[in-house]
């Protein structure tokens, strides 16, 4: 199985760096190859709300960079993890731009998702999704726009299973680690 790690960290950010070492530690006790996009290594530019994806390149963006692949590797991932310091209980704009970019694999059409419209997904093979939060201190209040944030964009992916974990790094490593666990349980990932 494959899983994909979005890393909206910035270069210096040890906490969130520790996190990820935690993810690909965990994911590797059940024989998962992961793969790691350092998003602020990799040059994605914002999307231009051009639709061309739709309709002059159906299913490629316009915009010939990195932004691509990291579409190119979501659809061919069996799991999908978004990593990120919460920034105002969202995620870091190097996340936010690649997310934004990630709207070549659906179709312009429309369809009734629980009473709520979305876009069709181009693909048939979606993956389950885990969105992980990173703070340095508990706050109620950014873990629940967080949480709300994951459920929505889970949606939207129309994921099969999906999860959500803010972890507080002040916690420690021990809690760290059983909060990647719990979401991973979540979509069974490592069962």
């Amino acid at each position: 199985m494959h899983a994909l790690i979005l890393d909206g960290s910035e270069r210096d950010d040890s906490a969130t760096g520790m996190v990820h070492q935690v993810i690909n530690d965990q994911l590797s006790q059940f024989d998962w190859t992961v793969e790691s996009l350092p998003l602020c290594d990799l040059k994605v530019a914002d999307c231009r709300g051009c639709f061309g994806c739709w309709t002059r390149t159906p299913g490629v963006c316009i915009i010939d960079d990195a932004g691509r692949d990291v579409a190119k590797s979501v659809v061919q991932c069996d799991l999908l993890i978004f990593l990120t310091p919460v920034t105002f209980g969202g995620y870091s704009f190097t996340l936010k731009k690649a997310i934004d970019r990630l709207i070549p694999n659906l179709l312009p059409f429309f369809k009734k998702v629980s009473g709520e419209t979305h876009h069709v997904p181009r693909y048939d093979r979606l993956p389950c999704f885990v969105g992980i939060g990173v703070l340095l201190k508990p706050d109620a209040e950014l873990e629940g726009v967080f949480s709300a944030l994951v459920e929505r964009n889970a949606i939207n992916l129309y994921s099969p299973a999906h999860a959500t974990e803010v972890v507080t790094v002040e916690d420690g490593f021990q809690s760290v680690t059983n909060s990647v666990r719990s979401a991973l349980l979540k979509v069974e990932a490592i069962r």
